[in-house]
């Protein structure tokens, strides 16, 4: 079956692809921006990618008219670039108009529980892409997911980052409100299994694990897997704007991820009864299978897609490939060179830079710039990295995105996520056993300037540190 595949980069749809490819689909990946997609990753000679973006109506014509089915994994929750809602209802209609066009006979969308006469904004956008989706010409299956837990979700970070971090919880009181979380494993399981599946036409189902828990006992159930001993105590005072702000200071997540979380927090989101699970003779996971799951994929380094590679600065939106021709012009440049005597293990050290691995020096310094950053809004440090050894363009790397990684021409190329008075590119690259180290920034106006200047001590002793490291 020929498969349109919407949200290819996101965490869903990379968990999706290589099922679907597996079971000897031909899959046409849509992407915003193609240099954010590694096909390498991928031996299957039934992939094919293209450049499209449901928000541009002049990009829907790149989709193949022979389409059989499609998936709709598009969500726009954690951006920070206007009205989401309005977003994403844009979007779906674009989608609508255009896979008409095409032999589609079925979408499958994932979308969130909806059984709370007071529904938050998040689920009110859901429930309305699904409304759209459900009046075109072809047949639907919606598949209506709570919390999805897996290595790399935005649920199950949280609440890792919740109970790692603080042994003693001053909470809000939402953490009683009761969720169905779900595995990861189990929702591609869904989403293979409707496909081409008749009984699922036009339905919709609510899918979720066998417990249904309040976060509070997520959290505590996390605590007794992980063997660690903590307290939680609920306090009722803690408003949803303060409870966003604990969120992004103690989690990994955005701001404005936190404060959509927050509001769909406060809604029970339970499974209304259905025997989909049964019919596709799915074996629903526990909780506590589903946390050993998600730690048996980190312990081995097999995470295969994460909530943090979601772009974080509005400038990366219009496309990767707008960055990777690194400015000259009234930019500010630090260029360092040094002999590389065993070539291998200096490109090993790039690419293992940042994450767990650090800087190779003044690591403590990096983290209080990481701290700064969270301080005034930004990403931090916090993202880290999904493999200590391998990156891929398109992926985040603590306060930065990977514009280019090319081993064989021995290249790496980052652009600088967090808040700063202008732009900044970091790039290592080996030629004729020299590694040759540039920090680039284009300042913006007159606090660019004197953003360079102030910390242009620092870069004397950082670059020039780890520049060294990296070649010894």
């Amino acid at each position: 079956m020929k498969i349109l595949l919407t949200g290819t980069t996101g965490y869903i749809g990379q968990r999706l692809l290589p099922v679907l490819l597996s079971e000897g689909h031909e899959v046409v990946c849509c992407v915003r921006d193609v240099n954010r997609f590694d096909v390498t990753k991928y031996e299957s000679k039934k992939l094919t990618v293209i450049q499209v973006d449901f928000l541009k109506e002049d990009t829907l014509d790149n989709i193949p008219t022979d389409i059989e089915a499609a998936y709709y994994l598009i969500h726009s929750m954690s951006t920070t670039r206007g009205d989401y809602a309005n977003m994403e209802k844009r979007s779906a209609e674009n989608f609508v108009n255009q896979i008409q066009k095409t032999q589609v006979r079925q979408v499958i969308y994932l979308s969130g529980i909806i059984n709370d006469e007071k529904l938050s904004k998040h689920l009110k956008s859901r429930k309305l892409v699904e409304e759209i989706l459900s009046s075109g010409s072809f047949h639907t299956t919606t598949l209506r997911a709570a919390i999805i837990l897996g290595s790399g979700s935005a649920s199950f970070e949280i609440i890792r980052d919740l109970v790692e971090k603080l042994p003693v919880m001053v909470a809000p009181k939402w953490l009683n409100t009761r969720s169905q979380p779900i595995a990861i494993r189990n929702v591609v399981e869904f989403l293979k299994g409707v496909l081409g599946f008749e009984k699922a036409y036009d339905k919709n189902f609510d899918i979720g694990g066998p417990e249904i828990l309040t976060y509070k006992q997520m959290l505590m159930g996390y605590a007794k897997a992980r063997k660690l001993n903590r307290t939680i105590v609920t306090v009722p005072v803690m408003t949803p704007k303060l409870s966003s702000y604990w969120l992004y200071f103690v989690t990994s997540v955005s701001y404005p991820l936190a404060s959509q979380l927050v509001k769909s927090m406060s809604v029970e989101v339970i499974c209304e009864p259905n025997d989909l699970g049964n019919m596709l003779d799915i074996n629903l996971l526990s909780y506590e299978e589903a946390i050993e799951a998600a730690f048996h994929r980190i312990q081995n380094e097999g995470v295969i897609s994460s909530w943090k590679d979601a772009l974080s600065r509005k400038n990366l939106h219009p496309g990767i490939h707008k960055l990777l021709d690194v400015p000259t012009y009234g930019c500010y440049v630090d260029k360092r060179i040094r002999e590389v005597k065993n070539v291998e293990k200096a490109l090993d050290k790039i690419w293992s830079i940042g994450g767990v691995t650090g800087w190779y020096y003044s690591n403590w310094l990096w983290r209080i710039r990481g701290f700064m950053d969270k301080m005034v809004g930004g990403v931090g440090l916090r993202r880290g990295r999904k493999n200590a050894t391998m990156i891929y363009a398109g992926e985040s790397l603590d306060f930065w995105r990977v514009l280019y990684a090319n081993k064989d021409e021995k290249k790496l190329l980052l652009y600088a996520e967090m808040k700063l008075p202008g732009e900044a590119w970091l790039q290592f690259e080996i030629k004729n056993n020299m590694i040759y180290q540039t920090a680039t920034f284009r300042p913006l106006g007159l606090l660019g300037r004197m953003y360079w200047y102030s910390v242009l001590p620092f870069h004397g002793f950082i670059f020039k540190g780890m520049l060294k490291e990296i070649a010894t």
